[in-house]
């Protein structure tokens, strides 16, 4: 679903998330496919994980091939939008789809993807918040994939805009009830936590 969703905002072409502004610059510097791309930054970002003692689930390896072969995938099977109201139509249902993909995928409790583990990792090792350390890297992962030629639009703030609300939705929609008393498996002290109280 991450990259399905990815994959529609490029099709939609109003611009994309952080890191598919970076992947799609990238892309287009190397002559990779952006799929092959997202693969590669998530090796080197899990590379990352090795000075600031993060710890790696299934869902972190997987997530680093995963995403890149549903990116390539999907944008063989769905053709560019012509027209603002199926660009529109585009943009939204990635937006929507990213927000699924982030409730699911925190939900399982299978270990953070390696980008979301940089962020918990730097946020621990630093002391300062999550919402600080994640803007710091995702304006400096937009900015370096812009200047790489990155699409940027309004996609861009509709994405930065929306997914926090309905990352919460669906985190609440998608936790799982603990087996004694009701209560949701996500910890209270952990990120997920975090959003589910927002």
């Amino acid at each position: 679903m991450y990259g399905a969703s990815a994959a529609l905002l490029v099709r939609g072409g109003l611009g994309l998330e952080p890191w598919g502004v970076l992947h799609q610059g990238l892309a287009e510097l190397t002559g990779l496919s952006m799929g092959v791309v997202a693969i590669a930054v998530g090796a080197v970002v899990l590379l990352l994980w090795i000075p600031i003692r993060q710890r790696p689930g299934l869902g972190t390896v997987s997530n680093v091939f995963a995403v890149g072969l549903a990116i390539d995938a999907t944008l063989a099977l769905v053709p560019a939008a012509h027209g603002l109201p199926a660009r529109i139509a585009l943009l939204v249902a990635g937006i929507v789809l990213n927000g699924v993909a982030t409730g699911l995928y925190i939900a399982a409790r299978f270990g953070p993807g390696p980008r979301d583990g940089l962020m918990t990792g730097l946020h621990r090792l630093t002391g300062r918040s999550v919402r600080l350390v994640r803007t710091a890297i995702e304006v400096a992962v937009v900015a370096t994939g812009f200047a790489l030629g990155g699409s940027v639009g309004i996609g861009t703030v509709a994405y930065a805009l929306a997914i926090g609300p309905l990352a919460q939705f669906f985190l609440r929609v998608f936790a799982i009830p603990a087996a004694d008393n009701g209560r949701t498996v996500v910890a209270a002290g952990s990120p997920e936590g975090a959003i589910l109280r927002r």
